[in-house]
């Protein structure tokens, strides 16, 4: 009898026990990169969009299964002990954000430094480093300026560096991603291929694009030292696109756009430290020394680009109306430096002499030709001064007094007809010409280029680095360091020119 109860008593307890529920493995393309002693935090930590008051942290959380949700805590602290925590919370992720975790964290100092990190499934996160916006008067800011980072075209050494560097923000100009399939646009011997292997174009092609990149150590490294200031140009979603389209995107084999660009609008907001907004475009205030004014040149008003030169005299829209107004607001505030976080190159350039049959690119803002002159009336008539326009795309390096009919009333010695100054960032490693012609070849076609563009004082169409952006109340200086090599992983550079322009003039020294 005593057996009997025995049994019985065993049958209710483990029996009407809750059965530990299980769930499938989390099979992901990229997993055979993970580092294993960074589970489950193999993508590391990011920071971005600093305001005086507040910073966006972020990370993702990679479970061995699918889990419908994960617990995940975030502290930031003054100190990187974590001694003094500021705040922290606890919140879930889940696979409606791909296990992404993105914190707004309000209520911080201007102008300091911040530690923060994550925990969940009995670990912690690597711990990243932030700073919030100054508001008051500053001797000097630094931005590092970056572009076009396209995985199988090398490592991204140039991140790497910059991780070292002490800057106070890290500008992204785009083509964050590239959305090629496998040796369609790279250098596979390096032993990087594309995952997915083919072009993506659906909210999970775009995800796992976006998780492989993050898996490159330079770019995991700068992601937890500084900041991020992020703008998209075309590939992340597809080449050459603007509001209604794009070059590599036909409906018959990739179908609907706006489909396969809200999937990459999403995968994006997901996987990069930034405030989701309807709008993309927004503008950041470092105190009295600078306004930063990053601008959206795709998805937000762009026009289908012009087939010919002539087509570009008419009348189209880069930016669109209500855009285009808010950057002429932004233009006037009073801050001594107005930086224009720019994708396409703004500057006129003459390419017919290089390029025959590609007179123009009309990519850029020479094919939009009339809300170009539109920008430069406006700079003009308000005697705004001290603009300096940042740029990606070209994976070229430039150095240019910006006047739009050169040939007429631009003067190249003195300097006047000139309104702003433009600085271009080379790629991280996008392919420029010194990947399909030989170096001299490719020396020459620059000395030609300046030789027929005179407001052009500096470029290089050779090599792949970053450009780092020092302001001071007197001067902007522009240091364009170039990357040894980008086929293993190396933060060997060379800094090869400077370029200065003081406060009040377009003439760059």
């Amino acid at each position: 009898m005593r057996n009997l109860i025995s049994l019985v008593v065993f049958i209710f307890i483990f029996g009407c026990s809750p059965k530990k529920e299980t769930y499938p493995v989390l099979n992901e393309s990229v997993s055979g990169l993970y580092d294993s002693a960074l589970a489950p935090f193999y993508h590391g930590v990011a920071s971005g969009d600093p305001l005086s008051d507040r910073v966006v942290i972020w990370t993702r959380v990679t479970p061995p299964d699918s889990l419908p949700k994960i617990s995940v805590t975030w502290e930031i602290s003054t100190d990187k002990e974590f001694a003094s925590i500021v705040k922290s919370d606890t919140l879930s992720t889940t696979p409606a954000r791909d296990y992404t975790v993105k914190v707004d964290v309000t209520g911080l100092n201007p102008d300091r430094y911040y530690y923060y990190r994550f925990k969940a499934l009995n670990a912690t996160s690597p711990t990243g480093r932030t700073k919030t916006t100054p508001t008051g008067t500053r001797d000097s800011l630094v931005f590092a300026v970056v572009s076009c980072s396209n995985w199988e075209w090398g490592y991204f050494n140039a991140y790497a560096s910059i991780a070292d560097k002490n800057v106070d923000a890290v500008l992204h100009l785009g083509d964050y991603i590239y959305e090629y399939g496998v040796g369609r646009y790279g250098d596979t011997t390096i032993g990087r291929f594309n995952l997915p292997p083919y072009e993506i174009v659906s909210l999970q092609d775009y995800r796992t694009r976006h998780s492989l990149y993050r898996l490159d150590a330079g770019l995991r490294a700068m992601s937890a030292a500084h900041p991020l200031i992020a703008i998209w140009d075309d590939h992340e979603v597809a080449n050459n696109t603007y509001k209604s389209g794009a070059q590599n995107h036909q409906p018959d084999k990739e179908g609907d756009f706006f489909a396969r660009r809200d999937a990459a609008r999403k995968a994006y907001y997901e996987w990069i430290p930034i405030r989701e907004s309807d709008k993309h475009y927004r503008s950041f205030a470092f105190g009295q020394l600078a306004s930063l004014i990053m601008l959206d040149e795709r998805l937000e008003g762009r026009d289908e680009p012009p087939a010919t030169p002539e087509e570009a005299q008419q009348q189209r829209s880069m930016l669109g109306e209500e855009q285009l107004q808010w950057l002429q607001d932004n233009l006037k505030t009073n801050a001594q430096w107005k930086v224009i976080g720019n994708q396409v190159i703004f500057s006129d350039l003459d390419l017919r002499a290089v390029y025959p049959k590609m007179p123009r690119n009309l990519d850029s803002w020479d094919g939009y030709l009339t809300e170009k002159e539109q920008i430069k009336n406006f700079i003009l008539t308000n005697k705004i001064k001290d603009i300096v326009f940042v740029t990606g795309d070209t994976h070229a390096a430039w150095g240019i007094e910006v006047a739009t009919d050169v040939s007429k009333t631009y003067n190249p010695k003195t300097s006047a007809g000139a309104f702003a100054v433009e600085f271009g960032a080379t790629s991280v490693t996008s392919a420029n010409d010194n990947e399909y012609k030989s170096t001299d070849t490719v020396k020459m076609m620059e000395k030609v280029m300046l030789a027929n563009n005179p407001h052009i004082k500096y470029l290089n169409d050779r090599d792949h680095g970053y450009l780092l952006l020092t302001l001071k109340p007197d001067k902007a200086k522009a240091e364009y360091y170039f990357m040894e090599t980008l086929r293993q992983p190396d933060k060997r550079e060379r800094l090869e020119k400077t370029l200065e322009v003081s406060r009040g003039s377009t003439k760059l020294n």
